[in-house]
């Protein structure tokens, strides 16, 4: 997956370190799950749109966590298994971002996935460990 920053993350990240302001860590990370055209959902998300997040089969964000980075790069440090579809998604995942709450909120990095994948009844999305990669080079 590659991904990038959002403009929100971006936005905090450059007004913390060159300006002096503060910045609230988040408390908690999770994933979402996004479906439609790769190129518009990239987009949304670069502007923090969340309109193209599965809202079907039971799905809801999970929470992830990562290793400490390593030039400029770390990976999630377990698996991120969503819950057991009770009906099909709303459409293929293609593309995932780091949120900064269960619900709403804002995102924080996101990418598309390498190959997208459609979860009907009774499938599990996963993320294995090591597969869902940040990187800031």
């Amino acid at each position: 997956m590659s991904n990038a920053a959002s403009n929100y993350l971006e936005d905090k990240l450059l007004d913390h370190t060159l300006r002096n302001t503060a910045f609230t860590q988040p408390t908690g990370l999770w994933v979402a799950l996004f479906y439609g055209t790769a190129a518009a959902v990239l987009a949304n998300l670069e502007a923090g749109t969340l309109s193209d997040e599965i809202t079907l089969g039971n799905y809801s964000r999970q929470t992830v966590a990562f290793d400490a980075s390593t030039s400029g790069a770390t990976q999630n440090t377990g698996t991120v298994t969503f819950p057991v579809a009770t009906a099909n998604y709303d459409g293929a995942v293609t593309c995932v971002a780091v949120m900064d709450a269960s619900t709403s909120g804002n995102v924080l990095f996101y990418g598309e996935l390498t190959t997208s994948k459609t979860v009907t009844t009774g499938d599990t999305f996963q993320i294995a460990t090591g597969n869902l990669q940040i990187s800031l080079t």
